[in-house]
C-alpha cells in the first residue's frame, strides 16, 4: 500500500482484515462509519441484521432471524440457497450482551465443532471499530470452516453493513434510526 493511501482515512476505515491468529482463532476487523450504539443496533436488531448479514454474491438469502438478544437469550437464523432443497438453520445462545460494546454467542449447529463468536464495538470520532473473534474448539474445526468458504464473506458483509448505516443515518428521525415501523 502506498503512503498516500495509508493516510486516507476513508481507505483505512473501509478495509476489512481477516486473520487467523492461532490454530483455533479467526479475527476479523473493520472500522465502519457510525456511532457504536447504531452499529450495535444493526448487529442486535433482527430487522436490521437481516438487511446486511448474508453476502449477496453467495446467492444465499436470509429467510428469517429470530433473536432474544440478552445474556442467556437465544437466536436462530434460517438461510436458503437455490442449490439446496432445504433451508440451513444456524442457532445458538448469547453468552454475553453488553449494549453498544460487546456481543458473545455460541454457534451450536456445529455441535462440538461450533465456534464461540465475540464481537466488540469501539467508537472513536463517530466511527466504530468492529472486531470479531471466532474461537473454534479445534484446529480441524477452523480448517473445515475455512475450507467450506463460510469464513470468506466478511468483506462483503461489512460493505453491506456500511450501506445500511448510510440508510439508517439518512432516515434517522432520532427515534427509530431507520427501523421498520411496527404494525399495530
Amino acid at each position: 500500500m502506498d503512503a498516500g493511501r495509508q493516510s486516507d482515512p476513508t481507505v483505512q476505515n473501509a478495509r476489512t482484515t481477516v486473520e487467523r491468529t492461532s490454530e483455533r482463532e479467526l479475527v476479523v476487523s473493520r472500522s465502519v462509519n457510525g456511532p457504536a450504539p447504531i452499529v450495535f443496533e444493526a448487529w442486535s436488531t433482527p430487522e436490521l441484521f437481516q438487511r446486511w448479514w448474508a453476502p449477496k454474491s453467495f446467492g444465499v438469502s436470509l429467510i428469517s432471524f429470530e433473536a432474544d438478544v440478552r445474556s442467556g437469550g437465544t437466536y436462530r437464523l434460517v438461510m436458503g440457497h437455490p442449490s439446496s432443497e432445504k433451508p440451513m438453520a444456524f442457532f445458538g445462545r448469547y453468552i454475553e450482551v453488553t449494549p453498544h460494546s460487546r456481543l458473545v454467542w455460541t454457534n451450536d449447529e456445529g455441535g462440538e465443532d461450533g465456534a464461540v463468536t465475540t464481537v466488540t464495538f469501539e467508537e472513536k470520532n463517530g466511527s466504530t471499530r468492529v472486531i470479531v473473534h471466532e474461537l473454534y474448539p479445534s484446529k480441524e474445526a477452523l480448517d473445515d470452516a475455512m475450507a467450506s468458504g463460510s469464513t470468506s464473506g466478511w468483506s462483503e458483509q461489512f460493505e453491506q453493513l456500511d450501506g445500511l448505516l448510510v440508510i439508517l443515518d439518512q432516515s434517522s428521525d432520532g427515534h427509530g434510526r431507520g427501523l421498520p415501523k411496527s404494525e399495530p
